[in-house]
């Protein structure tokens, strides 16, 4: 097998029982790192080191990662316009985060008959949403809701 020294310096192809005496000697673990290749090659290397410092990588990577939630914002039908307005402030606020909003309409009883409410509602939204995100659930009804969502821009 062919052996890389602890400093990255070729030691050369050496068999198997030599390789292992090598890497004791240098109080250091042999870790085979390319077992398809024609020889394999092995590292001489401390292998609880390399594990900390994979392990530390990837959770720097992980630390400078975004993610993105899903926040939501509730309407009725009969939401008056002040408060409706309060909403969409809301909503582009969220959208400024980064995040992905979801607007729900809920129709209570006999609210349910007059959908049209609801959906001229979730247009008004989505006209005032236009310069700050993209619709990418389009409303429609689940049950008793209507649903939309909006992703940022």
């Amino acid at each position: 097998m062919r052996v890389i020294g602890p400093e990255g310096e070729q030691l050369g192809i050496l068999p198997t029982p030599d390789a292992l005496k090598k890497a004791q000697e240098l109080g250091y673990d042999l870790v085979e790192v390319a077992p398809t290749s024609a020889p394999p090659v092995c590292r001489i290397m401390d292998h609880g080191k390399y594990k900390y410092e994979l392990q530390k990588k990837e959770h720097q990577s992980r630390k400078h990662q975004k993610s993105t939630q899903v926040k939501e914002i509730k309407l009725r039908p009969r939401t008056d316009k002040h408060d409706l307005e309060i909403k969409i402030r809301q909503v582009k606020e969220f959208l400024a985060e980064g995040n992905k909003t979801k607007v729900t309409v809920t129709f209570r009883g006999r609210e349910i008959a007059n959908q049209e409410m609801g959906r001229t509602m979730m247009n008004s939204v989505m006209q005032q949403l236009m310069e700050n995100g993209t619709i990418e659930y389009a409303p429609r009804m689940e049950g008793r809701s209507l649903i939309m969502i909006v992703a940022p821009k």
